[in-house]
């Protein structure tokens, strides 16, 4: 569909000799149209588009150089020294092949043009290519914390649309990082004759402008427990307030009912916003470290090797001078000392004092012994240590062993659990029970199946709590089979 009607030859002006050209132009009127400084107070006649894309051509129409490529357009037979006619021929060319259209302006009574939507999409691809230096630091990830704070806050699901789709940059984020750093070190395997030094110093710039930020304030791992605390109460939020997310996902959240399949909309973006954060935790996170690391180990060796042929270098020229010396004889030879006496008479050479390098006494090594010597730990110290140890592993549960214990419960009964009947006679039932719901999903472990019962929530001695059914996933047993 996208090559029929007005946009059928819509890429014919970047297949052509001018193709530069063309780019330029649109990345100029991208600019003057959409960019930072725009200018909305008025829309962009004829004249106004010629006077725009002028100096670009102007600038570009020398540096053309002709090639092999077959171009059939109005811009192939085409004078270089004539720029207002390349000009003309430019705009009919964007006109005709769908980059631009015009439209009535009212205010005015003229013919404005503007970009297609297809157009726009396009040119802005192109001039955000030219600007990848100057981008701002990223901070999706704070922008997915946040969003979804607001969206408990104020029950309101526009902001948790906005955390789904911050959700999704953070692994473009990522991924972009890693590419910059791959793109860095092939550029180091092929041009290793040279000292990077330019690409590394706009490294640098880079890191602390964006990279710094993006390990530190805006660490995924930073922010990980912070969100799926988040999407926790999300989960545990009361039936009217879940109905009432679920009824405005219905009108701004259509395009996730081909992806959903039974489960609600609410739901499935809270797991699919766990799921792209879990992501770029385990995997996209310490893949950008990894990769960060490869190439500063690589420009550290290569500038080494710079620094040693440098040093290698000057060393040389002293067994250059000794050589010409032993190949001179008598007046010539005293005539060339003399040369490189004067050449190295400012410099100073210092030798070291033998009457410094005194040998230690006995005593003396006997104190750095002792000094150095390791404390010895009392008995008190290591029945507090063991003390601390045991009280801090009293409340501590391995997901695996949770997951372990309801395996064996729902083997044992044969029929699904409610959280709510699990025992809580002792304190590691408690905890155990507390845990059940996390550790099960954290397992990522398809066999097993939790689903929260909505408006349902139970009481006891020790805490309150939405209640959940656990059960085998039977689809998964049957898809593994």
């Amino acid at each position: 569909m996208f090559f029929e009607a007005e946009r059928q030859n819509f890429f014919r002006p970047l297949n052509g000799k001018r193709r530069e050209l063309v780019v330029a132009c649109l990345r100029t009127l991208y600019e003057s149209l959409h960019g930072p400084s725009a200018d909305y107070s008025q829309n962009l006649t004829r004249d106004n588009l010629k006077d725009l894309l002028a100096p670009t051509v102007q600038v570009l129409i020398n540096d053309i150089v002709a090639d092999t490529v077959f171009d059939e357009g109005e811009l192939s037979g085409l004078d270089n020294a004539d720029d207002q006619q390349l000009t003309n021929a430019l705009v009919r060319a964007l006109l005709k092949d769908g980059w631009l259209e015009t439209f009535g302006d009212r205010a005015g009574l003229v013919t404005a043009y503007r970009f297609t939507r297809a157009g726009k999409l396009f040119a802005e691809a192109l001039w955000s290519l030219d600007r990848l230096r100057s981008r701002s630091r990223q901070r999706n990830v704070r922008s997915c914390r946040n969003a979804l704070e607001a969206a408990r806050k104020n029950i309101d699901a526009y902001d948790l649309v906005d955390a789904y789709d911050y959700a999704e940059k953070i692994i473009s984020d990522l991924s972009e990082g890693v590419d910059y750093f791959q793109e860095l070190v092939r550029r180091l395997m092929t041009e290793a004759s040279s000292t990077p030094w330019e690409e590394f110093i706009a490294f640098l710039d880079r890191f602390e402008k964006e990279f710094k930020k993006q390990l530190t304030a805006d660490n995924v791992e930073r922010h990980r427990q912070a969100i799926r605390d988040s999407l926790s109460r999300l989960r545990n939020l009361q039936s009217d307030k879940f109905n009432a997310f679920e009824s405005q996902l219905q009108d701004i959240a259509v395009w996730a009912n081909q992806e959903r399949a039974d489960t609600a909309i609410f739901d499935w973006l809270l797991d699919r916003i766990e799921d792209r954060v879990e992501v770029a935790c385990t995997a996209k996170h310490p893949e950008l470290i990894k990769a960060m690391n490869i190439y500063m180990r690589r420009a550290a060796s290569i500038v080494q090797q710079a620094l040693m042929l440098q040093g290698g270098q000057s060393r040389q020229a002293y067994s250059r001078a000794i050589a010409q010396t032993a190949m001179l004889e008598g007046e010539a030879q005293t005539l060339f000392l003399e040369r490189i006496g004067t050449d190295i008479a400012a410099c100073e050479i210092r030798l070291l004092d033998p009457a410094a390098f005194k040998l230690r006494s006995a005593s003396q090594r006997r104190k750095a012994l002792t000094v150095t010597a390791l404390p010895k730990v009392s008995r008190d110290a290591r029945l507090q240590a063991a003390m601390q140890r045991s009280e801090a592993a009293a409340f501590t549960l391995s997901n695996k062993d949770v997951v372990d214990y309801i395996r064996r419960e729902l083997r044992l009964q044969q029929r699904s659990i409610r959280l709510s009947n699990l025992p809580v006679k002792t304190a590691s039932d408690v905890l155990q029970n507390m845990q059940m719901v996390e550790a099960v999903r954290s397992s990522r472990d398809e066999t097993l199946k939790v689903t929260q019962l909505r408006g349902q929530r139970f009481h006891n001695d020790y805490y309150t709590g939405s209640d959940y059914h656990i059960e085998f996933n039977h689809d998964a047993d049957s898809n593994s089979a």
